[in-house]
């Protein structure tokens, strides 16, 4: 089985801060930032409404691409998220 990496975009409640990261677990690491068990950003902001992912085989790959979307303006953000979710549903329970 190969491994899985994902790129995501979290946002909190009222969808006003965005957060991009990777990860080879995003069920472990949504779950992390759902319960605030990181200091940092994401417990600051309450960012814990998962809106968007993508995933990768290769780790260098999703690199470049979270580096590509963080390099996006917001709005470039917001169109990939409508895209794939208009209703900026939180994706937690379907991964």
């Amino acid at each position: 089985m190969n491994k899985q990496y994902y790129v995501y975009i979290m946002t909190n409640k009222i969808n006003s801060v965005l957060y991009t990261g990777v990860t080879n677990d995003l069920k472990r690491r949504v779950y992390e930032h759902k319960n605030k068990l990181v200091e940092g950003f994401t417990k600051k902001y309450s960012i814990d409404k998962l809106v968007f992912y993508e995933n990768y085989d290769d780790i260098n790959d999703a690199i470049a691409r979270e580096k590509q979307i963080k390099s996006g303006s917001r709005a470039k953000k917001i169109s990939l998220i409508e895209e794939a979710n208009n209703a900026w549903n939180d994706l937690y329970e379907e991964i």
